[in-house]
């Protein structure tokens, strides 16, 4: 038989969760059933939605718009702050469960995964049997609800747990993209973004069937590589299977929303230096160094900005992490309003691997300018030493002076 692909996407996961932890601790309302979103602070800056209940969705609200925007058009609506403990919790407690069915299942985000049902199949009536036993599951043991795409091509099993929602399981075979796919607006197809489909749109390519149909030259020559790879899923060409062993680490990174917008340079750096620690931590579990940093800025405006270097040697700590970072931040930073700040690690080497020597590693430190800071014994010692205290007593246990910047 052809392989046949769920998709399994957790239904508005992040407001789900916290509407299910609400509930277990007492609260009598439940967050689906209101007009409601999980978000920052309105009192203190313009964050965004990051998920809106169904209600919520009646209003207008739309994920990743400000929450002042949200409030304007829902006065009584109902904002959670955000709780990622928990949502891992959950989500670990979720794929536990589908592993106890499958061992082929590749996870895709913290909320959706990809199965493999081919492998189980002699096991239930039909891949919808299962799909809906897998539905029924989820909601008596967690309680929160998941959609179920069913398909024999993965992006098609992707589309599909899109349709309707929630609670729901929807099929979308190859034979049936006509029917079910071809007459959806081209911005709904997987990969096509904002962006994409507005040049889509200017070009008479309004639904995904127009996209299916077009000129691939043409769609080349507005989107480049990526107009082939949305023609190809338009067309439902995906030959790529499940993949259960993670990649090898080609980079590692984080970044992070402030709770309000930072026009300081000095709040900035604490935020900065955070990220490294975490970048570091991380780096140091993977057994790595880089040799290649990058900073990104994201300003109230939404509007994007990165930079990168090559360092003349490798490093992990987040001392010389944050160095680098400040360095790439100055020459970044124009002074507007920053709403999220990013850094990340790439072109890894192996902990153990040796490392040519440079020039610099001969010179007096005195004469030594614009080169990468050392990743020093004495400062490893102290990394190390401050990653034992929060292992032992919690990651706010203790923190450097870089992280208690004075926020405005």
């Amino acid at each position: 038989m052809d392989r046949i692909f769920f998709h399994i996407d957790v239904n508005s996961a992040y407001l789900s969760w916290s509407a299910v932890n609400r509930l277990a601790n007492g609260d009598t309302v439940d967050l689906r059933e209101i007009p409601s979103i999980i978000g920052g602070d309105k009192e203190k800056r313009h964050g965004i939605v990051l998920a809106k209940s169904v209600p919520a969705k009646k209003y207008g609200i739309e994920t990743a718009e400000p929450i002042v925007n949200a409030f304007k058009k829902c006065p009584t609506l109902v904002m959670e702050p955000p709780n990622g403990e928990f949502y891992r919790k959950m989500s670990h407690a979720l794929m536990e469960y589908l592993h106890s069915l499958t061992s082929d299942i590749e996870q895709a985000s913290i909320d959706e995964c990809y199965l493999d049902f081919t492998p189980i199949a002699y096991m239930y009536e039909s891949p919808a049997a299962c799909a809906d036993m897998i539905r029924k599951e989820v909601k008596d043991r967690f309680g929160f609800t998941v959609n179920v795409g069913i398909s024999d091509r993965k992006v098609l099993a992707k589309m599909a747990s899109d349709f309707l929602k929630p609670d729901k399981t929807h099929t979308l075979y190859s034979y049936e993209i006509r029917e079910k796919m071809w007459p959806l607006p081209v911005g709904e197809l997987f990969l096509c973004g904002k962006s994409a489909a507005a040049t889509l749109r200017k070009l008479g390519i309004n639904t995904i069937g127009d996209l299916a149909t077009a000129d691939r030259e043409v769609l080349r020559a507005n989107l480049k590589s990526h107009g082939d790879t949305l023609w190809e899923f338009a067309n439902g060409i995906d030959e790529s299977g499940i993949v259960t062993e993670p990649e090898e680490v080609k980079g590692i990174g984080n970044s992070t929303t402030a709770e309000h917008d930072v026009t300081d340079r000095g709040e900035a750096s604490g935020i900065l230096y955070s990220l490294c620690e975490s970048v570091s931590s991380r780096l140091k579990k993977h057994g790595f160094l880089t040799t290649q940093v990058s900073v990104e800025i994201k300003y109230a405006t939404f509007k994007s900005v990165s930079k990168q270097c090559v360092l003349d040697a490798p490093i992990e700590t987040a001392h010389s992490l944050h160095e680098i970072s400040m360095g790439l931040f100055d020459k970044l930073w124009n002074g507007d309003p920053i709403r999220l700040l990013g850094v990340r690690t790439t072109k890894l080497v192996g902990i153990d691997e040796p490392v040519q020597m440079s020039l610099f590693d001969y010179m007096p430190s005195e004469t030594i300018r614009d080169i990468t800071p050392r990743d020093t014994e004495k400062q490893k010692k102290l990394e190390a030493a401050l990653s034992s205290i929060r292992d032992k007593f919690g990651s706010d246990a203790i923190k450097k002076g870089e992280t208690w910047q004075k926020k405005k």
